[in-house]
């Protein structure tokens, strides 16, 4: 029997295990795949059940994507170039930390037919998938990256790992066509981020990397305001996929019934 596990603080809002159990079960795999809420000093404990063979894999979520990287011993490009480590794997005797959001995002945005390519988009939050987000904008050819973060040296460190971003006051709102909300403000019901929506302009896209619950505030409100909105439920989808597909050399379907699953929670 193979086990699994995402680790984050918090760990409530995942529908990892849903999915990836789901996965494990339609393809005939003895696996198990469950949540667990750490802390910071938990992270080496968990690392030595990756070593004595206790975890096959494990997947990372807030706010431990930068935090492990000193416990893998050797890191792919993609979680090299983004800095970030959301999947983890053993190759070789070796502890292997990869990045699947850089995927995920791309792979979400074709999902839904969104053109990514010379527009603007404006980035809130500056924590561990951001700069996944970055790659995959840059991947697919976007004209202009501003960013705002409630704590501006975040920002700025992200800055000098991407010479061509532009801060933006916490509050303050540039000329966007698309704004991301990669922060976790709206993982708690009454979560709200502060945007003066009647000086947006109209027709912009509102993009939320939470998928749980299924509308932030953020949402509801650009959705009030006739804007197009979407959650961040494809891109865990897609990024769940790659992971599955490394761990167990299995590649599981993403159809309807996948989809349904999620949104029943």
């Amino acid at each position: 029997m193979k086990n699994f596990l995402v680790i984050g603080n918090p760990i409530d809002h995942s529908l990892s295990p849903k999915l990836h159990n789901y996965w494990f079960k339609k393809n005939n795999i003895r696996a198990v795949y469950e949540k667990k809420l750490i802390n910071i000093e938990n992270i080496e404990n968990i690392f030595n059940k990756i070593k004595k063979g206790e975890l096959n894999g494990i997947n990372v979520t807030v706010p431990f994507k930068k935090l492990v990287i000193p416990f893998v011993e050797k890191l792919t490009p993609e979680a090299n170039k983004s800095n970030s480590v959301n999947t983890i794997y053993v190759e070789d005797n070796k502890i292997i930390g990869h990045n699947t959001d850089i995927a995920g995002f791309e792979l979400s945005i074709r999902h839904i037919k969104y053109e990514i390519k010379n527009k603007k988009i404006f980035v809130l939050g500056a924590g561990g998938v951001v700069s996944s987000i970055i790659l995959g904008l840059k991947n697919m050819g976007c004209s202009k990256i501003f960013i705002s973060n409630r704590t501006t040296q975040k920002a700025k460190d992200l800055k000098n790992y991407f010479n061509d971003l532009e801060i933006i006051e916490w509050g303050k709102v540039p000329e966007f066509d698309m704004i991301i909300n990669a922060t976790s403000i709206g993982l708690q019901k009454n979560d709200e981020i502060k945007l003066n929506y009647k000086e947006i302009g109209s027709n912009k896209f509102f993009y939320d990397v939470i998928y749980n619950p299924v509308q932030t505030h953020f949402l509801k409100i650009a959705k009030e305001f006739g804007h197009r909105t979407e959650n961040g439920k494809m891109m865990f989808i897609y990024q769940a996929h790659q992971a599955f597909t490394i761990w167990n050399n299995v590649m599981p379907k993403i159809d309807d019934e996948v989809i349904k699953l999620l949104e029943n929670d």
